[in-house]
């Protein structure tokens, strides 16, 4: 394995070569600035029976034969719950600032509800923070990255009942509680478009809930139950806030956000349909949850198309809404086209179906940017200036972080892990992305870190370990960590070589 090291640093001082210098660095963002790694539980903790800890969601659903394209689950994953302290390590030798991690309810409170929390559980993450911070390294944590207790869907259907925004509630408070005079960013969900996109409209998440034409489940009904789940997860948020705000964030002087995922869209043919279809389908990805947190209310663009489909909040309700983020999390890694389905007849009526739009990385055959192992992710880096730029006009410049951003390697039977170390695309990729992000900074855009996806390889959901998108190799037969090209890129970056980067 040391050969490996040594080939990736020479293969990095050769490849250092040949990068241009634009006249961007490390200082030419503010010195608080947080630049981090970022992972989730599910993906990298594994020891999924180990400290009381119950069943997930995803420990039921990634054992489920065929639903993992390779077969695998997260039981072991990188086993981060035995090896955090050689990771931070890592990240240390990195020289990061800050580390965005997830907490498994279903470790904190093994059935998810009203009950003694559990201490091994509570440990395990004191022991984490506590580390990160004698290390220098801000913890970045969120509540729910996906994984929620098995639990909760069985007791009662989990995000289809409000019964859960209660529970959310006191999962979130124990942590604050435990948790809080050391952690000064919270995040209460991890892109809830997707997990309930996936979930609750085309069913290929737990609970694999859908209806046609949408998706092929066995129950669900893709026009309400989305909206319905929607709904409750956030008013689940809504009182998450509602909790720090009063009773901990005075004393604790921490901040709380949530974390979108973001895809930047543009249409297909300069045709006002398309281009309706375009605005449409923004309305229904990041505004269909931010809308309500920040704004108030559902996008117009969503009542419009779905009518009585699309839940309405009570006075009460709104009492909850009253208390605000204090930023938002932007999760980005592609841009796509967008086609109109409305007025022309469509290939698809799934993901995107009910925003009646479609769509696809090629227009007229060529890709939109350089396609990526990660089907529907492509490199298109002003995609990313465009989206924080629509984000900060939307909603009035709030403070935003970078919380993802990465690239995938894929993983056959004949990739090498030389292959797999040797990542000049990712560092290409990485490059181009901070300098369309330094390019929104400078044009005013509020935007406080950048988090790379991710520290290491790990369990990558529905594509297992198929896809790589770590800075630094995972062994998991041995667990053994070796940093990339990638890793020594961000170290030379973060330490002010400022002349090892591209710009786009």
């Amino acid at each position: 394995m040391k050969k490996k090291t040594s080939m990736a640093v020479v293969l990095y001082l050769l490849y250092s070569l040949f990068l241009f210098v634009e006249g961007f660095d490390r200082s030419d963002f503010p010195d608080s600035f947080l630049f981090g790694t970022a992972t989730s539980s599910y993906q990298v903790e594994g020891a999924y029976l180990e400290g009381n800890r119950g069943l997930s969601n995803w420990d039921i659903f990634s054992h489920i034969p065929g639903e993992i394209k390779d077969g695998s689950n997260g039981d072991i994953a990188d086993d981060h719950y035995h090896l955090f302290m050689d990771d931070i390590e890592l990240m240390q030798s990195l020289g990061v600032n800050s580390y965005r991690f997830s907490i498994s309810w279903s470790r904190i409170l093994p059935k998810g509800r009203f009950q003694e929390a559990n201490q091994v559980g509570i440990d395990f993450y004191n022991k984490l923070i506590d580390a990160l911070l004698l290390k220098g390294i801000e913890p970045f944590v969120t509540l729910c990255h996906y994984d929620i207790p098995q639990y909760l869907g069985d007791k009662y259907g989990a995000w289809l009942n409000p019964e859960i925004q209660k529970d959310f509630g006191y999962y979130a408070e124990v942590c604050f509680r435990e948790f809080g005079d050391r952690v000064k960013y919270w995040t209460t969900f991890n892109e809830p478009n997707v997990m309930i996109k996936k979930g609750y409209l085309v069913g290929t998440y737990p609970p694999l809930r859908c209806s046609a034409p949408f998706g092929e489940c066995l129950s669900g009904n893709s026009s309400v139950e989305p909206y319905a789940a929607a709904h409750n997860l956030i008013l689940s948020h809504a009182t998450a806030v509602e909790v720090y705000k009063k009773k901990y964030q005075e004393k604790q002087g921490g901040t709380i956000g949530i974390v979108m995922s973001t895809t930047w869209y543009e249409p297909l043919q300069n045709s006002t349909a398309d281009w309706l279809a375009t605005n449409r389908l923004l309305a229904f990805d990041v505004p269909w949850f931010l809308d309500p947190i920040i704004l108030g209310d559902y996008p117009s663009e969503m009542r419009q198309m779905l009518g009585s489909n699309l839940p309405t909040f009570s006075y009460e309700d709104k009492l909850k809404l009253r208390y605000k983020l204090d930023f938002i999390g932007v999760n980005h890694y592609t841009t796509l086209y967008v086609k109109d389905c409305l007025y022309t007849l469509c290939e698809t009526t799934g993901y995107d179906g009910n925003a009646f739009a479609f769509t696809t990385g090629e227009k007229n055959g060529l890709p939109i940017g350089t396609p990526t192992a990660m089907p529907t992710f492509y490199v298109v880096p002003h995609g990313l200036e465009m989206m924080v730029n629509y984000i900060k006009e939307r909603y009035n410049n709030m403070p935003m972080f970078l919380t993802e951003n990465g690239y995938a390697q894929g993983v056959s039977n004949n990739t090498s892990s030389r292959d797999l170390v040797n990542d000049v695309d990712r560092v290409d990729y990485l490059s181009k992305y901070l300098g369309s992000l330094l390019k929104t900074i400078s044009n005013g855009a509020d935007v406080r870190g950048y988090f790379i996806w991710s520290l290491i390889d790990n369990f990558e959901w529905l594509y297992g370990y198929t896809l790589r998108f770590g800075i630094h190799y995972v062994d998991f037969t041995t667990q053994e960590r070796i940093p990339k090209l990638s890793a020594m890129w961000y170290k030379e970056f973060l330490q002010g070589s400022g002349s090892l980067l591209k710009a786009d």
